[in-house]
């Protein structure tokens, strides 16, 4: 393995940490709906758990309105069952035909513990990034050893990798600071 195939397996490592930060960060409600809320619910259906967003569409016709139409009319109760036992704190209406769930407003204090919820989840992403920072500086090492790479090599590849973990880590401050200003605002 030369310093190119390291730094791209760092690079690929870097890159899921991300993906993985702007899943987390879609499900943290903000004032405004989004199907996305329900991404994690799952529902009872024909003996197994299945997720909301393979038996029902999903679709958002107001800012503050999410509406759930299950493909089977008779799974409207357990559909309304599981988005009330998902913790998010919705409550759904169901009217026989579709489940509507209203979005409410935030309070002022329930809107700076997400934006305390969004930090905590932007430092885990940055300690997963460190972790990956760590992995390269310690197979670069190894390979100083294993392949007789020399002290610059090894040097260059922990230069590079630190590099690629300062760009990962300020993208990582960009998103939570625009979920963070999106969560804020009223």
């Amino acid at each position: 393995m030369d310093k190119n195939q390291l730094i791209s397996k760092i690079k690929e490592g870097m890159e899921k940490t991300i993906s993985s930060l702007q899943s987390d960060l879609q499900k943290v409600r903000t004032g405004r709906a989004s199907a996305s809320l329900l991404d994690d619910v799952r529902v009872e259906s024909y003996g197994s758990l299945m997720p909301l967003t393979k038996i029902a569409t999903l679709a958002t016709p107001e800012a503050r309105l999410i509406t759930v139409n299950p493909f089977d009319k008779s799974m409207l109760s357990a559909v309304e069952k599981a988005i009330l036992t998902s913790g998010l704190g919705l409550t759904p209406n169901n009217d026989g035909k579709i489940i509507r769930i209203p979005i409410p407003a935030l309070s002022e204090d329930r809107r700076k513990d997400l934006a305390k919820q969004v930090k905590k989840i932007g430092e885990e992403a940055k300690v997963a990034v460190r972790h990956h920072r760590q992995e390269g500086n310690t197979k670069a090492k190894a390979f100083q050893k294993e392949h007789g790479w020399s002290e610059d090599e090894v040097k260059r590849a922990s230069d590079e990798v630190q590099k690629l973990t300062d760009s990962y880590v300020k993208k990582v401050d960009e998103l939570c600071a625009q979920k963070e200003k999106e969560v804020l605002t009223v």
